[in-house]
């Protein structure tokens, strides 16, 4: 039974439900969807169904993990945390945090930059390919002969990657908070 200052079993189970939902979403979009699509689609297609799911997931992301920071920060106040407590404090801001900075700079910049790269790669006969490209000469060509799509593909590869590395601190951060929900389902 619930003091009071303890949540209540409703807050316990939303707490662990908006959890879950983060968690399974991030498995699926970063270990599963993009493989299936990526051996299935060509190489534009590809590309223009991560520019229209993408801001979404990020926003889904950042949604939920705002909630779990919230739900988590309104039952355990700062004066009375221990250091277990401390660190999921953490771990739900920096999950936060990542999730903001992909929703809204990684993520706008990777789908500005790979806008631009398609119409060039279009104009060249390039990005039809379904899998990953064997067409590499004709790529590597092409970056020796425009130096726009030279630059936008450095863009293009320096914002996905901070994309990704952000996706995965906020994926190990959700994870961690998560086994140690598990581990203490009494203390939600």
């Amino acid at each position: 039974m619930a003091t009071e200052g303890d949540p209540t079993d409703l807050v316990k189970v939303l707490h662990l439900l908006v959890i879950a939902f983060s968690w399974g979403m991030q498995v699926w979009v970063s270990f599963i969807a993009g493989f299936v699509l990526v051996s299935r689609v060509p190489l534009h297609t590809f590309g223009l169904v991560q520019s229209k799911l993408f801001p979404w997931y990020f926003y889904c992301l950042l949604g939920s993990n705002a909630v779990s920071l919230a739900i988590y920060a309104v039952y355990h106040p700062r004066e009375l945390l221990d250091w277990h407590e401390s660190i999921q404090m953490a771990l739900f801001f920096v999950a936060v945090i990542m999730a903001g900075l992909n929703a809204q700079w990684f993520g706008p910049a990777v789908t500005e930059n790979m806008l631009v790269m398609r119409e060039i790669e279009q104009e060249h006969g390039l990005g039809g390919e379904v899998g990953f490209s064997t067409n590499r000469e004709r790529y590597a060509k092409l970056r020796e002969q425009d130096p726009k799509y030279k630059a936008h593909r450095s863009s293009f590869y320096r914002y996905h990657g901070l994309s990704n590395l952000s996706n995965l601190v906020s994926f190990a951060c959700i994870t961690i908070n998560l086994i140690y929900l598990a581990l203490h389902l009494a203390s939600i």
